[in-house]
């Protein structure tokens, strides 16, 4: 089995187009539909049910799948464990991030850092839904992600490292009902309210919805919106209120040296328009970072970046110990 065959098999199982899949191999369309020809001779099954309007994948196709991914990523392994004989001098390393302003561990500094320690090793990002990136490394697409999961919410036969536990504020504009208090209790909302809530499938909703479940209420009427610091400004604007992590509003860590001022997380000038930040009383309310990987299959330069994220994790952590992110799932 050739592995050029494989390849072109997954473009056609992810296309669903035999003109566009041959685009993206930069093939011809007549060598790919005879590629695979060849593929299905030598698995002895037909893998695609075609028409004139349609491509689908047929019983042995979706069996397939999954196996031919696999297949591949194991070779990406071989081929990375072997340059690492070189000293990781070059490679690849294939990283899922959550948002840098979504994380308390700050992404920039370590691929930076990274970069610096290892400047042969390319990165490939993908920035995706913590669930999605999840399930790319466990289906062998990506070495490694950075994701807002709890580790109960970690699919099984991935492994985890927890790197921070970053608390939830509540953002109100500055003549909200709720903005001159100290602390508030998500059941305090106005049953009107209106919640900006960040890209479903995201660890940050799962963690907001769970927080409104701890509460006893319902989300309410919402709408979705995919950068953080836009769900910041709709709040501070007036046109609904948010939850989102700390750290997306302050950079510098709150700690018992550097505590927040009375009334407020910090202080009322780090947002804009004159909107607030409040702590939400339930302390189960954090942004969990975990790294994932899959452990049989983790190449040299994705060991190596989870030791630098780590060392960094330890730096930045923004609220007590990281065994404490648990009570977020």
């Amino acid at each position: 089995m050739d592995l050029r065959h494989l390849k072109y098999f997954l473009a056609v199982a992810e296309t669903r187009n035999f003109t566009q899949a041959a685009a993206s191999c930069y093939v011809a369309q007549s060598a790919l539909s005879q590629q695979i020809a060849r593929l299905e001779k030598d698995v002895g099954a037909q893998l695609f049910s075609r028409t004139s309007r349609s491509v689908r994948l047929t019983a042995a196709g979706e069996l397939l799948e999954p196996l031919a991914r696999r297949i591949l990523a194991d070779v990406d392994t071989a081929k990375a464990a072997l340059d690492a004989l070189s000293g990781l001098r070059r490679g690849r390393l294939r990283l899922g991030l959550v948002q840098t302003r979504a994380s308390s561990v700050d992404l920039v500094e370590v691929m930076a850092d990274y970069h610096a320690r290892y400047p042969g090793i390319d990165f490939h990002v993908t920035n995706a839904p913590s669930a999605e990136m999840a399930a790319a490394v466990l289906a062998g697409d990506l070495d490694i992600a950075i994701v807002g999961l709890g580790p109960r919410q970690i699919p099984d036969g991935l492994d985890h490292q927890v790197l921070a536990a970053d608390p939830l504020v509540l953002i109100v504009p500055a003549d909200h009902a709720l903005a001159d208090r100290e602390a508030v209790d998500l059941a305090d909302l106005p049953e009107s309210h209106q919640l900006i809530q960040f890209t479903r499938g995201s660890g940050l909703r799962r963690q907001v919805e769970a927080a409104f479940a701890r509460a006893g209420v319902e989300p309410g009427q919402h709408f979705q919106v995919g950068q953080i610091q836009d769900m910041i400004r709709l709040a501070a604007r007036g046109i609904g209120v948010t939850v989102v992590p700390r750290s997306s509003v302050f950079l510098d860590p709150v700690s018992d040296q550097n505590p927040p001022a009375k009334n407020s997380p910090d202080t009322k000038d780090a947002l804009p328009y004159g909107a607030r930040a409040l702590r939400i009383a339930d302390e189960a309310a954090v942004h969990t970072i975990c790294a994932v990987h899959d452990s049989k299959r983790l190449a040299p330069a994705a060991a190596a970046f989870l030791e630098v994220v780590e060392r960094h994790a330890i730096r930045d952590q923004v609220s007590g110990p990281v065994q404490e992110a648990d009570r977020s799932v």
